[in-house]
């Protein structure tokens, strides 16, 4: 699949955002294992998200789909999943593989999980090696990479360990493996990063203590069934924050957007570099703030983006580099290592991609240096990186002329309907002819 990209209209009027993947995922994981059954509303009804719902029917949850991003699950208890007859498929998901290795560690079975093409090439061994620490048995083909084989029947012990990366994925799978193992489990990180897994234990019930860098639990508890309302996803409201910022006479407001503190930190770069951009608080879902965002044009100038609250945007990256491309100005980034093992190596893609429009990128191991000028037509390959894809349909909406933008099927891993939700904001892009 291909799109092509050009400018359309102002961004106006009022959008509703799908539900948030990462809640999705935590959401179908624990109400699998809770007593009971729980009804999930806003789930994302993506790739991703349904790899998970369909690896936990799989394992012998009955999970109902009533309506569109409504799923009722007939959870099994902590100790009641069944061996799976084949290999789980997580698909594009490394949230789904990250989460999961944790969680089946702590089973009686075996079980192996594999990925997609772009997933088999993921490091997963800031995960294996931890867990091996608890106990855990975890192969991987050349000792690092999917699929993973996970032996079960395990006496796994718990841990205090402080993760050598920065990333919510490792502290999840730590904390979901702690539900399995003896005594309490405490994960400190080098800098905090989005507490998901811990707010949705929380409201199944299950105690846990955390703080920004910090979470413990015990084993040997219940997980409740209860009710969750997905958020919409900031992350992918982001694209139209950013596109909103910088379509000349834009006014947009996105509904109901899930603001965890740890996930928000585009809004404090880009109000750092003059971005217009108003919160209207509406209250909690699924344990989460949300608010709805009210994002006026305004111009933009390069920063040097704070280093702490690089761990609270590492999904937002590819949009910041389009944001930093029509500023005025330098726009430098560090301590952004993680880019380089997410779907694509992000910080080369997304470089290579602003060079064919035009843009001068100097890149560093952990970042990169932007030099903000005039958007010029041309090819991008977004290498299978939904968020590469979706970042450079904003780009086209300021360049000269058409940006043509190859391999875009992964968006429907994260955002099946965003050409139609961009399309009604005023964007101009459509699939390639």
């Amino acid at each position: 699949m291909a799109w092509t990209a050009c400018p359309g209209t102002p961004l106006r009027g009022e959008l509703q955002i799908p539900g948030d993947k990462s809640i999705s995922h935590r959401a179908i994981m624990l109400a699998a294992l809770a007593d009971g059954s729980s009804r999930i509303t806003g789930f994302l009804e993506s790739e991703d998200a349904r790899a998970t719902e369909e690896i936990f029917r799989a394992m012998g949850v009955v999970i109902e789909a009533p309506g569109e991003g409504v799923r009722v699950v007939h959870g099994v208890g902590i100790d009641g999943l069944q061996p799976p007859q084949g290999v789980l498929d997580c698909g594009n998901s490394g949230t789904a593989m990250r989460l999961l290795a944790g969680l089946l560690a702590g089973q009686a079975f075996d079980t192996t999980l594999a990925g997609d093409a772009s997933l088999s090439q993921r490091p997963m061994r800031r995960v294996s090696a931890p867990l091996g620490r608890m106990g855990a048995r975890i192969e991987a083909r050349h000792g690092d990479r999917p699929p993973l084989i996970i032996h079960g029947n395990n006496a796994l012990q718990a841990v205090d360990i402080e993760t050598e990366v920065a990333s919510a994925q490792v502290k999840s799978a730590l904390l979901l493996a702690g539900l399995y193992a003896q005594g309490t489990t405490r994960v400190r990180e080098p800098r905090p990063t989005r507490d998901y897994t811990e707010r949705m234990l929380a409201a199944f019930g299950w105690p846990v203590e955390f703080t920004p860098g910090q979470a413990s639990l015990s084993g040997g508890y219940r997980l409740r069934a209860t009710e969750v309302a997905v958020p919409a996803d900031f992350s992918s409201a982001a694209f139209f924050i950013v596109a909103a910022t910088l379509v000349p006479g834009s006014q947009l407001r996105l509904q109901r957007v899930g603001m965890n503190p740890r996930r928000t930190g585009l809004l404090h770069v880009l109000r750092a570099m003059g971005a217009d951009i108003v919160e209207e608080p509406a209250g909690e879902q699924g344990g989460e703030p949300v608010a709805n965002l009210v994002v006026r044009h305004a111009p933009l100038r390069g920063i040097e983006v704070p280093v702490e609250h690089v761990a609270d945007m590492i999904d937002e990256f590819p949009i910041l580099f389009i944001a930093a491309a029509c500023a005025e100005g330098r726009t430098s980034v560090r301590g952004a290592a993680e880019l380089r093992v997410k779907e694509s190596d992000r910080i080369a893609v997304m470089a290579d991609g602003l060079r064919t429009l035009g843009i001068q990128v100097e890149e560093t191991p952990d970042g990169a240096t932007i030099h903000g000028g005039a958007l010029g037509g041309g090819r991008i390959d977004s290498h299978g990186d939904h968020r590469v894809a979706m970042a450079f349909a904003v780009a086209g909406q300021l360049a000269a002329g058409p940006v043509h933008i190859a391999d875009t099927a992964n968006v429907a891993t994260s955002f099946p309907d965003f050409i139609a939700t961009a399309a009604a904001a005023g964007f101009g892009l459509g699939p390639a002819a």
